[in-house]
């Protein structure tokens, strides 16, 4: 066994014999007098070596350079001269692994390196300790999402990635040779949802990853993401941006609780919102032109729009919602007596949006309304329209991007820091 504690459990364990194993953070060697800084995924701890303390041999023996892979076996004690007033003295030592070559990322951020060449070599970036933090941050909020909907009573599922049909018009994805035929990578699981409520499951949520073929170049957008989505059967759009808001608060809720060191790190602070504000489109549309900025009704908001929004508003977090309907997937339900506005809605995060959502057309015949008054063709989505003919019930639902969200809550320049493994147009390595 190589390890039988992490360094933040040992520290805890004054006087107890542990064996830690991880990387060398740092090495001092003053002769009669060694400093090992030794790190893993909890922390830092610092090594004393010191002759009398350990015994001669030891002291000799531990010769080490940065990010070199050890295992110590010993006991911390309490030092007011060490970090965190607790260090740890040794009884044995072995080298696992040393490093063969110069490091193109330092993890102990001394010197900085370019985003490109940190993604080219992410197996050392990650050692860094705000890299660290965003993932460990993400993975709370992976793990938040699935929990508030569990308890909201609602089953997990497991939809497929690969489709024999453009499920959203052919443009914008990946083909794959499938066998002896044509397929494609998903753009979104919005079919595989609905069939399942239809189904009578009811009630699903999902964090499955998506791919969309779109050749963009921003900050915001990659071509592979993580959608964390859910759909709700005999529910409209106000249902669904209700369990938005509930899972949204729970998500703030957790990173802030059990995040607190890794936003610490990172230097963000966040602040958990008790409720969100639900605005309508029309409402939108009135404040900017109140503030001197030109909208008309039915035009979609524009990236100076949504900044000019938020210094009207002056607020983090909201949802915008009833939406013209020519601007939204033609599987928005339009609202009754009034379909130039759909049931559609997005909450917006800092800026940006990172949720999107509508109550869906379970009607075939509105759905084939819907398409010709886009200039489209039904019989092109029969594979979309007959799982309606056979009793589906009012469905709403809603999906968050897992990167952007964690992107603006880590306060990230740029959402491939969010990714493990980002792909964009010109990224399919590592």
């Amino acid at each position: 066994m190589y390890r039988t504690h992490y360094i933040s459990e040992a520290k805890k364990m004054v006087g107890t014999k542990v064996k830690l194993a991880g990387w060398v953070h740092d090495f001092r060697d003053l002769g009669k007098m060694k400093f090992v800084l030794l790190r893993d995924r909890t922390g830092i701890v610092q090594v004393l070596l010191k002759k009398g303390l350990v015994s001669d041999e030891l002291l000799k023996s531990v010769s080490v350079n940065k990010e070199d892979v050890v295992c110590f076996e010993g006991e911390c004690k309490e030092s007011k001269m060490a970090p965190d007033g607790v260090e740890f003295i040794p009884t044995s030592f072995e080298l696992l692994n040393k490093v063969d070559g110069k490091l193109p990322v330092d993890p102990t951020d001394a010197v900085p390196s370019e985003l490109e060449t940190r993604i080219d070599n992410r197996f050392i970036d990650l050692r860094r300790r705000k890299i660290a933090a965003i993932f460990q941050i993400k993975s709370i909020i992976a793990n938040a999402f699935r929990e508030k909907l569990l308890e909201l009573g609602f089953v997990e599922i497991h939809p497929t990635c690969i489709t024999g049909a453009a499920t959203e018009g052919g443009t914008d994805v990946f083909e794959l040779q499938y066998f002896e035929r044509k397929a494609y990578l998903v753009q979104s699981p919005q079919l595989y949802k609905q069939l399942a409520v239809i189904g009578g499951q009811d009630r699903v949520f999902m964090a499955v990853p998506v791919f969309r073929a779109e050749k963009h170049n921003t900050t915001s957008h990659l071509n592979e993401i993580v959608q964390m989505d859910i759909e709700m059967g005999f529910a409209d759009h106000k249902d669904a941006m209700h369990a938005l808001e509930a899972v949204f608060i729970h998500i703030m809720k957790r990173v802030k609780e059990d995040g607190a060191a890794e936003l610490k790190t990172l230097g963000v602070d966040i602040t958990v919102p008790t409720s969100i504000q639900m605005y309508t489109y029309e409402d939108m549309v009135k404040k900017l032109n109140g503030a001197g900025f030109e909208m008309k009704v039915g035009e979609d908001f524009t990236k100076e729009a949504e900044k000019k929004l938020d210094e009207v508003l002056g607020q983090e977090i909201y949802f915008i919602y009833d939406w013209p309907t020519p601007v939204r997937a033609f599987y928005s339900m339009p609202k009754e007596g009034n379909e130039t506005f759909c049931n559609a809605f997005d909450l917006i995060y800092k800026g940006l949006e990172i949720s999107s959502g509508a109550q869906r057309i379970h009607k075939p015949e509105i759905i084939e309304k819907q398409l010709k008054a886009r200039g489209l063709d039904p019989y092109n989505f029969q594979f979309y329209i007959n799982a309606f003919r056979f009793g589906a019930p009012p469905h709403a639902g809603w999906s968050i991007g897992l990167e952007r969200l964690t992107q603006k809550i880590c306060g990230l320049d740029n959402i491939r820091e969010a990714m493990l493994f980002p792909r964009d147009r010109m990224r399919l390595n590592p």
